[in-house]
């Protein structure tokens, strides 16, 4: 199995296809399965490799203070590992969060910045999901009452419209499973749910010179639409777009679009790496 020592843990990952380097970086809980619905595309093209989170999937799990710092690090050492200088970087979520610090810490090893239902992290008058949403991401209460596969199944209610759900309950049983594989225990949600709460990028986006791509959806409960705009605002040069009637399962439910945005983006900003 592909597990790198990065730092004080291992790290578990995954590399798929050939070219430019492409890193993906999941939200907040989720492991590297995440991208079930993009590796196969998006290697068609490029190098993709993908990791689980300090605290998901198959890498460590320490019960320790969490930084977007620290996450930022275990991507960059990662790439260490493995012999990669520099990557295009998109991140999903949290893993917008970890993308936005890895971009500004380490800038000449970002080729471009993709940030997908990501807010400006630490932003002062970000808007929130609705109290129910909150209490499923953030309340320890409500988060130990559920099961790792109910807790999974009511996420993706709030992420997907209902009309997909109905229609493709497959889909959704194909999602679960997979993210209940190697759950994300208890105590390592809420190390990342207080990385998230303590992260702040907010003031220092103007300094991201990458080539940066923010997208998500019109119908995102989790990620509210003007916190796309807020984060774009900030980022020099940026683009965004937004997709109607997606939300924060973009991934899952609008996979193709989502999918050709992202390629259509990088083809612009290809640089012709020998690889």
């Amino acid at each position: 199995m592909p597990f790198r020592k990065v730092g004080d843990i291992k790290i578990y990952y995954e590399t798929h296809g050939s070219g430019e380097p492409l890193v993906m970086i999941s939200g907040c809980g989720a492991d590297l399965s995440a991208w079930a619905n993009q590796v196969p595309v998006l290697s068609l093209r490029y190098h993709v490799i993908t990791l689980d989170n300090r605290g998901s999937g198959r890498s460590d799990k320490p019960d320790i203070p969490y930084t977007m710092q620290m996450m930022a690090a275990d991507v960059a050492g990662l790439l260490d590992s493995i012999g990669i200088e520099a990557a295009h970087i998109l991140g999903y979520s949290m893993g917008g969060a970890i993308a936005q610090e890895f971009a500004l810490t380490y800038p000449g090893r970002t080729l471009t910045l993709i940030l997908s239902c990501a807010s400006p992290a630490g932003a002062p008058d970000v808007a929130l999901p609705e109290p129910q949403i909150m209490a499923l991401m953030f309340d320890p209460e409500t988060i130990t009452r559920l099961t790792p596969l109910e807790w999974s199944g009511k996420l993706l209610g709030c992420m997907c419209s209902q009309e997909f759900l109905d229609k493709h309950p497959h889909i959704v049983n194909e999602v679960v499973a997979r993210q209940t594989e190697h759950p994300t225990p208890l105590h390592c949600i809420m190390r990342q749910v207080e990385a998230m709460l303590t992260a702040h990028t907010y003031d220092r986006l103007s300094k991201i010179k990458a080539p940066t791509l923010v997208i998500g959806g019109t119908a995102d409960r989790i990620t509210p639409c003007e916190n796309l705009r807020l984060l774009a605002s900030k980022i020099p040069n940026s683009e965004l777009v937004i997709l109607e009637n997606l939300g924060h399962g973009m991934f899952i439910e609008g996979a193709e679009q989502t999918n050709r945005v992202i390629l259509t983006f990088l083809k612009r900003h290809a640089l012709g790496l020998a690889v």
